[in-house]
């Protein structure tokens, strides 16, 4: 017996399959991932800042966000390499930092009638004794948060 012939302009015809799709090229960049963190870090540090600045508060979202930005990025440029995970974390700690020192800064800018960076930059004594003396126990959760975040966004760029 002879087996059915297939219609013309059947494109499985003569067992012609489609190829199986080829996986995506791993990403492998540790020091590129490294950086992207960094720059992510610190771009959401300084935004963070400036809104607890603006609305006089600290969100524990916004932190989370921090963190997650620079996981992401870590990830989604560097590939799913844990070292880069931890990165982003100790980076997303010092962006948070960062941040509530830009909005104390954005603050006492307002409250003392001088302009940002003046404050910023001549007297960051005064931000970091402002901020010794008003850190309490929710500085360091924004602080959990924003390490929280940090692995889950290097998780979810990872996926």
């Amino acid at each position: 017996m002879s087996q059915p012939v297939p219609p013309p302009g059947n494109p499985f015809a003569d067992g012609a399959y489609p190829a199986a799709p080829q996986p995506a090229p791993v990403r492998d960049n540790v020091a590129l991932g490294v950086l992207a963190a960094l720059v992510a870090a610190l771009v959401g540090g300084i935004v963070y800042g400036v809104v607890a600045g603006s609305i006089e508060r600290e969100i524990g979202w916004a932190a989370i966000g921090v963190g997650f930005l620079a996981g992401f990025a870590a990830s989604k440029v560097g590939g799913p390499n844990r070292i880069l995970a931890v990165a982003a974390a100790v980076f997303s700690l010092g962006a948070v930092y960062l941040g509530q020192l830009v909005g104390i800064a954005v603050i006492g800018s307002e409250e003392l009638n001088v302009p940002f960076a003046e404050m910023f930059f001549q007297h960051f004594d005064l931000l970091t004794q402002a901020w010794n003396e008003s850190k309490d126990p929710m500085t360091f959760l924004f602080f959990v948060l924003a390490g929280v975040g940090a692995f889950g966004g290097a998780r979810k760029a990872a996926q």
